[in-house]
């Protein structure tokens, strides 16, 4: 081989390797590593200095930050990562706590922006006649659509007495409106329960409504509760549930399973984690249980739902629920910020993962129609319990 040759071939295979190195920085030697990471610095540095000093209008340093940090993670095209700054990340915690400032109302991410699936009795959103189906397009101004649900849902929250601009699309409706609403602290309800009758046979109803921290604790009063009062069997009402806490899903499933596989967690990096049952049930094994579901029911809703299936515990009633088989670690930032990063799939007792926007296929098909006050779909929750009772 000549000279020439070898030259030319020996350039084309640094130019492969440094190509592949860029990308894969973490396998530069360390200081390789490091002058790239230190001219990565100094370009974003040069940037964030260019726009400070050559900007039409003031920006501050710190929301160029903001900006850079997000713009990593969305580059990731995953709707459940996300970066959180100090105040969005506060915000989140009181959505697990069970309490916030805001204007009532449960949601889900929608490609224009967010779908309600639950409206709080007494809440802000209701007096404003927003409910379950509507779509908030706008936040003061701002359109949502393709923006994070916890970035947007931050937006919607706020300072009890202050308000807030939401513009509101009601399907079935020719146009959108804009409605302002002043924003309370919000007591979210975990449960709502009650004792109904069916073929002679007494029935508790039992609404999960998110799986914020006590979920489990809430949801085993009321079902002792009911069962003092004569309940020969229950339906778990899971519907428009989005979903929270996977420890919390985890603790409810063990109400009613007694022991054995509930869901494990396997990723990329992770050896597989398998959660089992915690404790003794509280609901003997010989009284029947329907799980209620629809296209709200997501994450631990669909974790409680599959491990009830799965373990043979309850027959599952209503629509394919919503499809997030993927499970979400938060890491507290130096800056008081938080990464919310997805890291794993979980998998159901049978091995089977929740595949993103299918979800669990219920056993029965029940359908609520939201034009109506009537709700079609409890009904045939109450007839399949009923049956089994006899």
């Amino acid at each position: 081989m000549s000279r020439g040759v070898l030259a030319l071939v020996s350039a084309v295979i640094a130019l492969a390797v440094g190509l592949w190195l860029g990308g894969h920085p973490a396998d530069l030697p360390g200081p390789i590593r490091d002058t790239f990471v230190q001219e990565d610095r100094a370009l974003r540095a040069e940037i964030i200095d260019s726009i400070e000093d050559n900007f039409y209008k003031p920006v501050k340093e710190s929301k160029l930050d903001d900006a850079s940090l997000k713009g990593i993670v969305e580059s990731l095209d995953d709707p459940y990562s996300s970066y959180l700054t100090a105040k969005e990340a506060r915000q989140f915690e009181e959505d697990v706590s069970g309490h916030f400032e805001g204007v009532g109302m449960n949601v889900e991410q929608d490609r224009r922006g967010l779908k309600v699936l639950r409206v709080f009795d007494g809440s802000p959103a209701q007096d404003a006649s927003i409910h379950a189906g509507d779509l908030i397009l706008a936040v003061d101004g701002r359109p949502i659509a393709g923006v994070n649900s916890e970035v947007s849902t931050n937006r919607i929250k706020g300072p009890a007495g202050t308000t807030v601009e939401l513009r509101v699309f009601t399907p079935g409706e020719r146009a959108d409106r804009t409605v302002k609403v002043k924003r309370e602290r919000i007591e979210v309800p975990l449960t709502r329960a009650r004792l109904t009758e069916r073929d002679g046979h007494k029935i508790g109803v039992v609404e999960l409504l998110a799986f914020s921290q006590g979920a489990h604790a809430a949801l085993a009063r009321d079902i002792k509760r009911l069962r003092r009062r004569g309940a020969d069997a229950i339906v778990l009402d899971l519907r428009g549930n989005p979903g929270g806490l996977l420890l919390e899903g985890v603790a409810v499933s063990s109400l009613f399973i007694e022991d054995g596989r509930i869901v494990s967690v396997r990723g990329r990096h992770r050896a597989e984690r398998v959660h089992n049952a915690e404790g003794d049930a509280i609901l003997p094994k010989d009284v029947p249980m329907v799980v209620l579901v629809d296209g709200g029911s997501a994450s631990a809703s669909e974790i409680v739902t599959g491990a009830l299936r799965d373990r043979g515990r309850a027959t599952v009633v209503g629509t394919h629920t919503f499809g997030k088989g993927l499970v979400q670690e938060v890491e507290n930032l130096s800056n008081g910020g938080e990464l919310k990063l997805t890291t794993a799939h979980y998998y159901l007792p049978d091995g089977e993962t929740i595949i993103t926007g299918k979800g669990i296929k219920p056993q029965v098909r029940a359908k609520d129609d939201p034009k109506t006050d009537r709700d079609e779909a409890l009904p045939v929750a109450l007839d399949t319990v009923a049956r089994k009772l006899g």
